[in-house]
């Protein structure tokens, strides 16, 4: 019989951790009053990322607003507030973004003019710039979320440039997008060509062809393996609800997600994590916490 070499153990684990990488938890935060405080989110521990939803008109003349459902009224410069959480949560750590657009909302690009005009605007009242009129406060965001469900599909990739560029030495403008699972992303695909993205979490829910469904896994894993393997983007996350009642369709129950789905996802260099939607959900249904020692 031949001996096994002591030190075969030790390239196993080497493999192991060669092939399987750690990630973090990103959560959706400002669409219920009832999910707690930004201060209190990050305070949990739990999230790695956590997205400010959403400024949902902008773009093609339209005043730009911002939608925090129950937590602040913008319109009487009520949420300025928001700033100490957004100060509290980079303080533990946590990169904090603004996310744009979402499922509901009067937003468009007109030209790649008007694209440099949403960047001005948001790179004045939101990130390094300056403005009398910052909705949120003076802390600067570190990132724009591109959550892009409606309208127009042209210019997207425009914004992303002119955003982009007004990263500095040391302070780089962050950028994550959204996009559906059918691949590709009907809104964002030539925005996510750009390869400018940071983060790119893609929403495996609502999208029955490439999302988990009782017993089958094969049709996700497919899906993550065309997006990790044709977007050239710094890290993809798993979007997935949080709760069963989070989506129409695609929920996981987090041991199928534990046991099942993230060791093979894993497996390719650009995981990132998981994307919860959202912070409302996952405090009834408790989804991050089990989820977040497997991540």
């Amino acid at each position: 019989m031949a001996r096994i070499p002591l030190f075969l153990p030790l390239l196993i684990l080497l493999s192991l951790i060669t092939h399987s990488h750690a990630g973090g938890i990103a959560i959706y935060w400002g669409q219920s009053s009832y999910e707690g405080s930004l201060t209190e989110t990050c305070a949990t521990g739990k999230y790695s990322h956590v997205i400010i939803s959403f400024l949902d008109q902008f773009g093609n003349g339209r005043t730009p607003e911002i939608n925090l459902a129950g937590h602040c009224n913008p319109a009487s410069n009520g949420c300025t507030v928001i700033s100490n959480g957004i100060r509290s949560c980079q303080a533990r750590g946590v990169k904090v973004l603004l996310s744009i657009g979402g499922g509901i909302g009067s937003y468009s690009l007109a030209s790649s003019l008007d694209a440099q005009n949403v960047a001005d605007y948001l790179w004045n009242n939101f990130l390094g710039g300056q403005s009398p009129s910052r909705p949120l406060g003076g802390a600067v965001f570190d990132g724009i979320d591109f959550d892009i469900e409606l309208g127009s599909t042209y210019h997207w990739a425009d914004l992303a440039r002119c955003l982009k560029a007004y990263s500095q030495p040391g302070r780089t403008v962050l950028l994550s997008a959204a996009p559906q699972c059918p691949f590709p992303d009907m809104f964002l695909r030539n925005a996510l060509n750009t390869g400018l993205f940071n983060y790119v979490w893609v929403q495996f829910y609502n999208n029955v062809p490439c999302q988990y469904s009782v017993s089958n896994i094969n049709d996700l894993i497919s899906s993550w393996n065309r997006w990790t393997t044709s977007i050239n983007a710094g890290s993809v996350f798993i979007g997935l609800p949080a709760a069963p009642r989070a989506a129409g369709s695609g929920y996981i129950p987090p041991s199928v997600l534990t046991s099942q789905i993230l060791p093979l996802i894993k497996q390719s260099p650009k995981y990132g994590g998981v994307m919860l939607w959202s912070k409302y959900f996952d405090d009834r249904s408790g989804y991050g916490s089990f989820i977040m020692g497997s991540v």
